[in-house]
Parts: structure tokens; sequence; C-alpha cells
């Protein structure tokens, strides 16, 4: 297994080599011709599985396994009921599992009906980097931060081969070479940076903690490592100053915030965290030399959907598809599916916009299915939201790969 991924570390060097020489012009990006190279010239990743850490931009049933259901309307979209996503229908973890031909995740933490062949979600809606305490942390956050998904995760692997050479049914598990050519994904963060502000810390206070995390993110991607993971895909953090949720909590001027409508101190500590973050992927490159790292730009991404809503087909980007009340249908104590009694009958207050297609946040913290699609669109074809420029099936091929500068 080594030898092989040295060997395909060679072939890339080469390529990449090659693309210099052939192309070593004034103002040429290298990074687009050496995507094009190495999409070009090695064969696609066969990846098994995935095994997803995060939060709730990627929990497909973490949370609400031990808390109960995500109520109606979740899932209407596609699902056409709860199926633990705080979401219309599919999240952008399902879009991409489906691009690998892959089923979607079921959580690890529920027990009922799950299906782990083609590998596991660890994620939890709430979900931190820094693990929960009364002194740091607010109410409403997941007890499931990314320690305990860790800790999660190196039972699963080394429970499910002891249970799987029992035969029958538990051969449904993934066999062990499964998790060395699987892939890792990541999407967690966010929860971290918005606790600072529910604390009441200003933007340099919230981006003072940023290192803590990061070095508690980097203590997880060296303990899957360790554990034989070897294809790392980590998503940045979104502009979260322009959800709902953090517009409608903290007062802003009209200085702080952009024309697009976002709050510009929130979204600078979202970009010194994914500064950092990136930071954090080329140091792990080097110091994980057999991993493969592709760092993904959610941010840029998610920013660009909101700036060109409505030339994409979307209505009111910052308006929320499923809630109530002010300016952005948003009320926090009213959340999506939130019901009252009227004259004796239990009636949802909190419901869904009558087209959740044209619109791009879900309930004033997540995305739709519509916006999720969109998005899952850019990454798969869009090479230059990604670091390296290697697409997502060709992703296990890049370990050792060092950001190409440009050519002066």
């Amino acid at each position: 297994m080594k030898s092989s991924r040295l060997l395909r570390s060679a072939k890339l060097g080469i390529i990449i080599l090659t693309t210099l020489v052939l192309f070593a012009t004034p103002n040429l990006c290298l990074e687009r011709t050496t995507s094009q190279s190495v999409n070009d010239q090695v064969e696609e990743c066969q990846f098994p599985a995935i095994f997803n850490f995060g939060d709730s931009n990627s929990d497909t049933g973490g949370l609400t396994a031990l808390y109960g259901p995500a109520h109606p309307p979740n899932g209407i979209t596609f699902f056409g009921g709860s199926a633990g996503r705080f979401c219309d229908g599919r999240l952008v973890i399902d879009f991409l599992a489906g691009s690998l031909g892959l089923p979607y995740l079921n959580a690890y933490l529920n027990s009922i009906g799950s299906n782990f062949s083609h590998g596991a979600n660890f994620a939890s809606a709430g979900a931190t980097i820094r693990p929960q305490t009364t002194i740091y942390f607010p109410k409403d956050y997941s007890p499931i931060s990314l320690n305990v998904q860790s800790a999660e995760f190196s039972t699963f692997h080394t429970r499910s081969q002891v249970v799987r050479n029992q035969g029958g049914f538990f051969e449904t598990l993934p066999r062990e070479d499964y998790f060395a050519n699987a892939l890792y994904t990541f999407d967690i963060g966010q929860n971290d940076l918005s606790t600072g502000y529910k604390l009441n810390m200003s933007t340099e206070q919230v981006k003072a903690i940023v290192p803590d995390v990061l070095a508690l993110y980097a203590k997880t991607i060296r303990a899957v490592y360790a554990q034989g993971g070897r294809t790392f895909w980590i998503h940045n953090v979104g502009p979260m100053g322009c959800l709902p949720y953090m517009l409608d909590g903290y007062p802003l001027t009209d200085a702080q915030v952009d024309k697009f409508g976002c709050a510009i101190p929130i979204n600078e500590a979202a970009q010194f965290y994914n500064a950092k973050l990136k930071e954090l992927v080329e140091q792990l490159r080097k110091e994980l030399s057999l991993a493969a790292f592709t760092y993904v730009d959610i941010y840029s991404i998610k920013y660009t959907l909101i700036a060109r809503a409505e030339e994409l087909g979307f209505e009111e980007p910052l308006v929320t598809c499923c809630g109530t009340g002010g300016k952005y249908n948003f009320d926090n104590s009213m959340r999506c599916g939130s019901t009252k009694i009227v004259d004796g009958k239990k009636i949802v207050v909190a419901n869904s916009c009558k087209n959740p297609s044209i619109k791009v946040i879900w309930d004033g913290i997540h995305y739709t299915e519509a916006a999720n699609k969109w998005i899952i669109d850019q990454i798969l074809n869009n090479a230059s939201y990604l670091d390296p420029p290697v697409s997502l099936k060709r992703a296990c091929h890049v370990s050792g790969y060092q950001t190409p500068l440009f050519l002066s």
C-alpha cells in the first residue's frame, strides 16, 4: 500500500514537472495547468467509502438520533419527511456521495436501520471543534465535538473488523482496506466562531481563539492518519455573516453591512479562520507525507451564490424559507417547524415557503437543497475552488503536493 502511494506521488511529480517545462510562459497560472494535467493523465480514484466529520452542514442524523427528529417541514423536498437533516432535502455531503456512486451516509449514532457498508457519518448538528464546556459554550450546542467524533471513528474502525469476522450479515461492514482507501471529509468550525459571538466576544477576540481551535482540528486529522486515513477533503467555513441567524442576533451599523447585506465583521472572522485553516492544511501536507489533502473553498462558493442569487434563479438570498417574522423571516425563539397551540390545536407557525427551490437559506442557519445542489456543482465542475485544483474523483493522487506559484 505504501509503495503504491509513493509511486502515485512520483507520477504526479513527473506530471507537474512536465507542466512547468511546457507551460512556463509569463503570467500563466500553474494551478490551472496542473489541474488539467492531473485530471487528464491520472486514473480516477476508487473510493469504497466515505467517513465524514462535521456539524449540521453535513449531519445526516447524528443529533436527531440523540434528541429526537428534525421536525417537519424538514425533509419535505426530497425525503418526504424528517431524515435527520436540517434542510428541506439533501445536503452537500449527500450529493458528494452520489457523485462517487456511493449511498447516502448513515449517522454513526443512528442504530436503527443504518447501513455502514460504504462508510459512516460522525457529524452532529451544533458540533464544535473545541469540546463543549459550561465555561466556554452556551446552551444549544452539541456534546458531540470533534474529539468525540474522532473517538467514535476509532471505535467504529476497531469494532467493525472484530464484528465483521463473525460473518453473515456482519460482512456488510467495511473491510479493513476500505479504511485506507476511503475519502475522509471534514466540514466543521462554524460553531466555534459563532459561539464566540454568543459570548459577546469582539471579532478580534473571536480571531484569538482560532489557533487553539485549529490545534485540536489537527489532532483529529493526525489521529485519523495514524489509523490509515490517506485522502482528506477539508471544507473551510462559509460566510457566516450572511446567515439570518447571525444577522438577526447582533447589532450592526450600516458601515458593517456589505452591499449584499452580509455582516462584514463576522465574515472577516470566518475569512481569518479559513486563512489559518489553509495554512494548517499546507503544514499537514508536509508532515503527513503519505496523505492527500484537498482544501475546498466553501466560503467563496457560498458567497458567490448569495452575490449572484437573482442571476442564478434564486430570490431574496438572505430571507429564510422556513421561519417566521422579521426582516429575514427568522425568529431564533421560533425556528423552522416550531408550533403553538391555537384554539386547542397544535399548528406550525414557522413553516416552509411555497417554493424552496428558489430560496438560498432554508431555516436561517442552513442552506436549501437547491442551494446545496448549486454548491456541489461548483465543487465538482470548477477546480478553481479546490487546492490543489484536482477533481474529487482524482483527489487521492495529490499526496506531497505543494501549491504552485504564479510564474513571473
